[in-house]
């Protein structure tokens, strides 16, 4: 089991950025892919960005390509979002999640076992 905290949500305005970090703790972090998503109000949770076990592996959604950056430190039991260009689109609370069944992670929530409390993001003038 892993138990993760998610921190750096805000707001900021659009154009700006943003990093959020998710620090775990329990078992080995290097065990579990790791997932960011995000539910804006009044819609469902969305699959963002995904990084592998190694972190030799990341994948996006088209929505951030390009202006998010996924990353994590083993040593640190940590992973990160790095938020560049945000749009007020992009307000929600924003997770992380882990993945302890499949190496590179997957883009659906029902995959990822382990999930923080969240943190919001608004995007606004």
């Amino acid at each position: 089991q892993v138990q993760l905290v998610e921190s750096g949500g805000g707001l900021v305005q659009p154009g700006g950025s943003l990093r959020l970090s998710c620090a775990a703790s329990g078992r080995t972090f290097s065990s579990y892919a790791m997932g960011w998503f995000r539910q804006a109000e009044g819609k469902e949770r969305e699959f963002i960005a995904g990084v592998s076990r190694s972190g030799s592996s990341t994948y996006y959604a088209d929505s951030v390509k390009g202006r998010f950056t996924i990353s994590r430190d083993n040593a640190k039991n940590t992973a990160f979002l790095q938020m560049y260009s945000l749009k007020p689109e992009d307000t929600a609370v924003y997770y992380c999640a882990a993945n302890g069944a499949n190496f590179f992670g997957t883009r659906n929530a029902r995959d990822y076992a382990y999930w923080g409390q969240g943190t919001q993001v608004t995007v606004s003038s």
